[in-house]
Parts: C-alpha cells; structure tokens; sequence
C-alpha cells in the first residue's frame, strides 16, 4: 500500500505534468519556461527539476519509463524464453493511456511533439538509447545481429506509438485505438518472427 508521502509525491508529480502540458498545449513547447511551470504548479524551479530531470522529461518522462520496462522484460525474463517472446508478450499487453481512455491528453501530445523540434530530437535520442540497451542485452546473450534485430524491434514500438498518435489525432478514443494498435503490432512482430 502506497504511503501518505508517496502519495503526495505522486500528486505533485502529475499536477507539475498536467500544468506543463496545458502550457506547452495553449503556448507550444518552445516558448514555455520552466519558471512558468514552477509559478502555475505552485512549486518551486528545483521542485520541478527534482521529479523531471529535464524540460522534455514533462513530455517524454513515460515513454522511457515505458522503454526501460520494455528492455528490462527483455534482460530478466523467464528461464527458456527467448528475448522475442519475452519482448512480444511485454509490447503487446496494453499499458499506460492505451488502458486509461487518456485519448485526448495522448492527442493534445502528439501535436505539442510535432510543433517541437526539440522534442522530436529528444525522441530520437530516447529511442537511440533504448535500441542500444535492447541490443547490448542481445549480444551478450550471444544474438546474431544484435544491433540489427534491437532496431528491428525497436521500429516495432515506434511504430506502434506513431499509429496511437495518428488515431488521436484523427479524433478516435479508447478501445478502437488500443484494438488497432495492438493488431498492427501483432501483424508486424509476426512478420519479423518468421524473419528472425
């Protein structure tokens, strides 16, 4: 059971998240300063800080959450799985705002993501880091390729969040997001399992 602190932690940290991203929403990532962030969230600049380590991490601090986890299934699953089934069991189960019906904050997002240029290089920088975890765990695991096959399955994911982008921004909600998705994913990991 979650503690009165760390439930206060947990309130902050999304107040500070949800006021960000109602600035970054009505201003555009760019032109809103953590000081503003820190004065409507009613928290100091080294509050902020303290939760996000970085301006982008209001934007991006899930998804590599989310990556870490991913590549994190892959390293500590189960004795006799194979790192494609452990990363297609972990991709395919839905998670964060594909379970929440969070569709118009995952909307609001994608178009903060692609007024940014700044966000979409934290992007690809986030996605980089984690291909290189995935494909460090493969190698030492004596993979053929492991730099080609972590890309391969990393562009699954990428993927995956491109197609829940479009579909918010295209106005579709909840369960029709997350079926889609997930069938596209499934579609995709098939593909390359025959391959791999």
């Amino acid at each position: 059971m979650t503690g009165l602190r760390e439930l206060k932690k947990q309130q902050t940290r999304n107040r500070i998240a949800d006021v960000a991203i109602r600035l970054f929403a009505e201003r555009g990532f760019d032109n809103v300063a953590v000081a503003a962030i820190a004065r409507e969230a009613e928290v100091s600049e080294a509050t902020v800080f303290n939760y996000f380590p970085s301006k982008e991490d209001l934007v991006y601090g899930g998804m590599d959450e989310f990556e870490e986890a991913l590549v994190e299934a892959v390293r500590e699953r189960k004795e006799g799985q194979s790192a494609f089934g452990a990363f297609r069991e972990f991709l395919l189960q839905p998670r964060g705002a594909l379970t929440s019906g969070q569709t118009d904050r995952i909307a609001t997002a994608a178009r903060i993501i692609a007024g940014s240029p700044a966000l979409q290089a934290r992007e690809l920088r986030s996605f980089d880091r984690h291909t290189a975890a995935l494909a460090e765990v493969l190698q030492r695991e004596g993979q053929a390729a492991p730099w080609v096959v972590a890309n391969a399955l990393i562009g699954v994911q990428r993927a995956m969040k491109d197609a829940v982008h479009r579909h918010a921004l295209a106005g579709r909600h909840g369960d029709h997001i997350t079926k889609d998705v997930i069938e596209q994913a499934r579609v995709a990991l098939d593909v390359l399992e025959r391959g791999l």
